[in-house]
């Protein structure tokens, strides 16, 4: 695989299709993949808290599922073919996963919101083999023994329906003991899938803006995130541009 340095992340420079293909290969292998997705906010994040960039950093595959990402990665002259958003890998996944009669295991969201994502996930997907699901709402003493429980349901398929950073510290302390093949944190894709939130229609995710979508469904609790994350990952993206200049370096050394 071939791959892309942004801010000291190692990307993989790949599209929606190679990625399935990487994940139904593990399967079939026998090998376990764990699979990071990374926007601007969690880039941000990730110069923040050690852990969270840990945990990224030993993902098997890391790929962009911000359109600002795949923006920066052109401007920065490190570019990624598309943007593999972490909603659109989780469903193509379903999709594949019921003719293969590949077992499914869902962690994350609350109970109730995750009971109406079941009900829509075996309508949407008749053919879908479900081998357990669990909520994500547990302390951090139970994680072992819903790993256990996870081995023991026999999924091959591991989804996470839950926030950074949580869902990257579980993955990395429990992803070998679940027992499945892939592991792919969806962050709120379960809400989405459930009807609790709308995603944005397709000419905003074109724009890049669907953040600003969901900015103006939770103005209250999305506002300062959203804005202070934005412009952080702005002056990353310039200060790592100035860096890369040849032009600026020499003109920096000469100073």
């Amino acid at each position: 695989m071939t791959r892309r340095t942004l801010f000291g992340v190692e990307l993989d420079a790949l599209t929606m299709d190679q990625t399935v293909q990487h994940c139904l290969a593990a399967v079939h292998e026998d090998r376990r993949l764990e699979i990071g997705v990374v926007n601007a906010a969690k880039l941000v994040n990730m110069r923040r808290d050690p852990r969270l960039a840990a945990a990224v950093a030993g993902c098997d595959i890391v790929v962009a599922d911000g359109q600002a990402v795949v923006w920066a990665s052109r401007v920065l002259r490190a570019p990624l073919p598309e943007r593999v958003t972490g909603i659109d890998l989780f469903t193509r996944l379903l999709a594949e996963a019921g003719p293969l009669d590949l077992g499914v295991y869902f962690l994350g969201a609350r109970k109730d919101v995750l009971d109406r994502m079941i009900g829509e996930v075996r309508e949407r997907f008749p053919r879908l083999r479900i081998a357990g699901y669990r909520d994500g709402y547990f302390e951090d003493a139970e994680q072992e023994a819903i790993a256990d429980a996870i081995a023991a349901s026999g999924a091959q398929l591991l989804f996470l329906g839950m926030t950074s950073p949580k869902k990257e510290i579980f993955t990395a302390a429990y992803g070998k003991r679940t027992g499945v093949h892939v592991v792919h944190g969806v962050g709120g894709s379960f809400d989405i899938l459930a009807g609790v939130t709308k995603r944005a229609p397709g000419a905003w995710q074109r724009l890049g803006v669907e953040w600003l979508y969901r900015l103006l469904q939770e103005p209250r609790r999305l506002a300062r995130r959203y804005l202070t994350t934005n412009a952080a990952f702005v002056l990353m993206t310039a200060r790592e541009l100035i860096r890369r200049t040849p032009a600026a370096g020499s003109a920096n050394r000469s100073l």
